[in-house]
């Protein structure tokens, strides 16, 4: 599978698409909305600069990355008028992977630029708004081209499926669950890892090389809470997911050996694996890591279902390029149980970390 050619969130507007299924990640956003103004605050005010650049390295296509444009903006509006400096331009580049649904950032734009205007005063900077399409895991702009980059719920998605985890037939040595689980054997962490080492570590080097010095990123990703990659936060998602799949095997909807040959490229890292790539890249110095675990509402009839329309969003692409856009229905109704048995029985508590670097 070429990630790069199939995966993406689920375009449009539709009741399966992420701009209609993404408030989980809205509200992670908004937990730590404070950690990304007091960045732009800082960043603003250190480097003072005529014409800012700003990118939203994985920006999908729901409404989630022009509201935190638009809390970037607002925040350097106020800042610049408290310093006294005011910036020319500001430059915004929405990166994705080309299968992206731009189109949907794109019609959204003029009226997001309206909205923006609103607030502007004859002083302000002229607002200059464009798409970027390509895999952040390598270079996307020119030598000291960024002032700012944002990242949100992307990193945790690897480049690829690690080769690791197969032999030399091409088959999967993970058979039986999609992602690391209590089954797997050790040369499938190791390879999850190794993947994560190299994707994480090439991302930091490409956007040193792009960042002014004095640049800052916010970057926000699922991760674990210590060395075990099996607990009950986001590797127990995967299980879940796994249960789903086990399920339509037995009632005839997959072949079992189309569930043994489909793995995800995700990676959850712990504090010290983060830390680690950071130290090793040299040029960023890390301002903080914070984790957090973001509750489940009370009171909703069913988090299960939420929770999978959410899932869908995201794995709709992928799923549907390997088992074919048959099983979703069933598949998703399956995982919305099977969530909220589980959390019947006891929470499950996926961590998030977020990320600040600065350029030195």
């Amino acid at each position: 599978m070429d990630v790069e050619k199939v995966f993406h969130m689920t375009g449009g507007v539709g009741k399966t698409s992420y701009a209609r299924n993404s408030s989980l990640q809205k509200k992670v956003s908004d937990k730590v909305k404070h950690i990304l103004i007091e960045a732009v605050e800082a960043l603003y005010i250190e480097t003072t600069p005529k014409s800012i650049g700003i990118a939203d390295l994985g920006c999908s296509s729901g409404p989630n990355t022009l509201s935190i444009i638009k809390d970037i903006f607002q925040t350097i509006q106020s800042t610049s008028h408290k310093i006294m400096h005011h910036s020319t331009e500001f430059r915004v580049y929405f990166n994705d992977l080309p299968t992206n649904d731009f189109n949907s950032i794109f019609k959204a734009l003029p009226e997001f630029q309206k909205l923006l205007n609103q607030d502007r005063k004859n002083d302000s900077p002229s607002i200059f708004m464009g798409g970027y399409p390509g895999s952040f895991y390598g270079r996307l702009f020119p030598n000291s081209y960024l002032h700012f980059v944002h990242s949100s719920h992307c990193l945790h998605w690897l480049s690829r499926v690690p080769p690791g985890i197969f032999d030399e037939e091409k088959r999967s040595l993970n058979k039986g669950c999609v992602y690391i689980c209590d089954k797997s054997p050790q040369v499938v962490s190791e390879a999850y890892y190794k993947q994560f080492q190299e994707d994480f570590s090439l991302f930091l080097e490409s956007r040193s090389e792009e960042l002014v010095v004095g640049g800052k990123m916010v970057l926000t990703f699922l991760g674990r809470k210590g060395p075990q990659h099996v607990d009950r936060g986001n590797s127990f998602l995967w299980e879940i997911l796994t249960r789903a799949f086990t399920i339509l095997v037995s009632q005839g909807e997959i072949e079992e050996k189309e569930l043994d040959s489909y793995d995800v490229h995700f990676y959850a890292p712990s504090r010290e694996e983060i830390e680690d790539e950071v130290r090793k890249e040299g040029s960023l110095k890390m301002e903080k890591l914070e984790m957090f675990e973001i509750d489940k509402e009370q009171g909703r009839e069913s988090y299960g279902r939420e929770f999978a329309k959410a899932v869908r969003a995201v794995q709709e692409s992928i799923i549907s390029n390997h088992f074919g856009e048959r099983i979703l229905d069933n598949l998703f109704e399956i995982f919305a149980t099977l969530v909220d048995e589980e959390f019947a029985k006891e929470d499950i508590k996926p961590i998030t970390f977020v990320l600040v670097l600065r350029k030195l």
